[in-house]
């Protein structure tokens, strides 16, 4: 293991004190849109049988009896009184994600957890687990065998490495039985059973409800873009238009013509530290096929030693060039402090970061009013533009296999992670769980959160999605590209002995999981990558 220092999201959030200097010294603590107004409405709209009241547009969140929501909630019922329902459902929750469950918004509506109780009789019992270490503490539940959680909330691509133990159950049954439309066209998620795939499954089967939407998604200074001056100094230098770039090239020399550290201005800020910065070189690397370039064959073999892994990771290098000197140690904390500054032209986030930055009550944000969103950059190939972004962090919630529930456990889940429930929790500011559904996109008060020129470029972005590895050993998987990738940016290894030494590591790792299980995981998993396309000439 590197002496460098893995953090997750949830880590850096649990940090306390050192993450809120890095964010109150740039003035973004983190200040959300006001709760609406309260409303005097406390009836369900006719033909609705449960959800939300109290509150302008709440009846966009209540449900009848043929929704997912409703079905969910009459088996719970039913299940109760044919006495098979428990008392109440223990949920390991990560700290910072509980506001979004247990405090009401907005003004004058019951939070998720005051409605769960109310329609169904069961206590939900949220225990906070400490941010970064979910999987850690499940683990520990599951080897012995201590029965603390009847759901436990795991980042996503832990979903295999939970499976194969044993300590998740697998939920086809209940999902054959209750039905809870995550394809659904209008209402469900983007790409259809692709989006179920990349979000839900491990080898073809349903282990975890998604109940997060952390994807990668580029933002930029629409001040500096739109600036007149610039405009002609760019046009001048490269012969074509300044804008949102389309292709990784545009990217690098946009970024480059920014870049401008003597004033405080970096070209571009996509992370490049341990731990997160693998996440913008999976960008790059998977971009370079059509309609996308695999890490691993379907033979089990690496792919990453090759022309496409070698130019991805020197690209990736020689992207330095435009960064911040400390660009290797820089994790969010940094990155949103330095973009409220108005300090780089380009970054990418997370999609909550129009909502932090771009908002008039974070008066320490010099960017408010001056952000853009854009698609990721792509590659031309054949005609086509291949645009991709990359999942990761995500929490998605199993249903242990020591719970003597597991059913209304899971019904739990499909009511939380349905469109109309999650629409209304997305948009909540009390946590972290980010829009995923093509309804959440759609939903008025979760585009006020984010705003509107934001939720249609996600959107789009989500389409363009990549899973990172979620096959068991993930995290020895990711260890190993990160390490190397490191080594690179440190010049202790060209970009070929990077991939040569990741691959050779990514062979061992596969031996010691089992290829056979490995190889089943692969092709399975390949039904999660997009194949949305764009025109080059467009």
């Amino acid at each position: 293991m590197s002496n460098l220092i893995r953090m997750s999201r949830r880590s850096l959030l649990s940090t306390g004190a050192k993450a809120f200097a890095l964010t109150a010294a740039a003035g973004i603590a983190p200040q959300f849109i006001r709760p609406g107004r309260a409303y005097a409405a406390d009836a369900l709209a006719a033909g609705m049988i449960g959800g939300p009241t109290g509150f302008a547009g709440a009846e966009r969140y209540q449900y009848g009896a043929e929704t997912p929501e409703g079905r969910a909630i009459e088996a719970v019922k039913a299940l109760k009184g044919a006495g098979k329902a428990p008392d109440k459902i223990v949920l390991g929750l990560s700290d910072g994600s509980i506001g979004q469950l247990t405090q009401p918004f907005p003004a004058g509506a019951p939070s998720i957890k005051e409605l769960w109780e109310k329609e169904t009789g069961i206590t939900l019992d949220i225990v906070g687990v400490p941010n970064g270490q979910e999987f850690t503490k499940t683990m520990q539940d599951i080897s012995t065998k201590g029965g603390a959680f009847d759901i436990y909330a795991v980042e996503w691509n832990r979903l295999g490495d939970l499976a194969e133990t044993g300590g998740i159950i697998a939920l086809d049954d209940f999902v054959a039985a209750h039905k809870p439309e995550w394809d659904d066209p209008e209402r469900g998620y983007v790409n259809g059973q692709k989006g179920v795939s990349l979000l839900n499954q491990y080898r073809g089967s349903t282990y975890g409800v998604s109940l997060d939407g952390d994807f990668q998604t580029w933002n930029f200074r629409t001040d500096l873009f739109n600036d007149e001056t610039e405009k002609k100094a760019f046009a001048d230098q490269h012969g074509y238009e300044l804008a949102a770039p389309k292709t990784w090239k545009q990217l690098d020399e946009v970024a480059a013509f920014f870049h401008r550290p003597d004033q405080g201005l970096f070209g571009c800020t996509d992370l490049r530290n341990q731990g997160w910065g693998y996440t913008n070189w999976y960008q790059r690397y998977v971009s370079m096929g059509s309609p996308n370039q695999f890490l691993f064959g379907d033979d089990g073999k690496p792919l990453i030693n090759s022309d496409a892994g070698f130019q991805a990771t020197q690209e990736y290098v020689d992207s330095l060039s435009y960064h911040s000197p400390d660009a290797i140690s820089w994790g969010w904390p940094e990155q949103y402090g330095n973009f409220a500054s108005g300090g780089a032209a380009m970054t990418c986030a997370f999609s909550n970061l129009p909502k932090f930055l771009d908002n008039k009550a974070n008066e320490g944000s010099k960017v408010t009013g001056k952000i853009g969103s854009m698609l990721p950059p792509g590659r031309e190939i054949d005609g086509q533009l291949v645009r991709r972004s990359v999942l990761w962090l995500n929490l998605s919630a199993s249903v242990s296999s020591q719970s003597k529930h597991p059913e209304a456990c899971y019904l739990l889940l499909q009511w939380l992670g349905s469109s109309r429930i999650y629409s209304w929790m997305t948009a909540n500011p009390g946590g972290y769980f980010d829009p995923f559904q093509l309804s959440n996109f759609a939903d008025p008060l979760v585009r006020e959160t984010y705003h509107d020129y934001h939720m249609d470029v996600v959107r789009d972005t989500v389409a363009r999605t990549v899973p990172t590895i979620n096959y068991p050993g993930a995290t020895a998987f990711h260890n190993a590209l990160d390490e190397n990738l490191v080594a690179a940016l440190t010049k202790a290894k060209s970009p070929e002995e990077a991939m040569a030494d990741t691959e050779k590591q990514w062979t061992r790792i596969a031996r010691r999981i089992g290829e056979d299980k490995l190889i089943s995981a692969i092709k399975a998993n390949k039904e999660a990558w997009p194949t949305v396309l764009d025109s080059a000439a467009g």
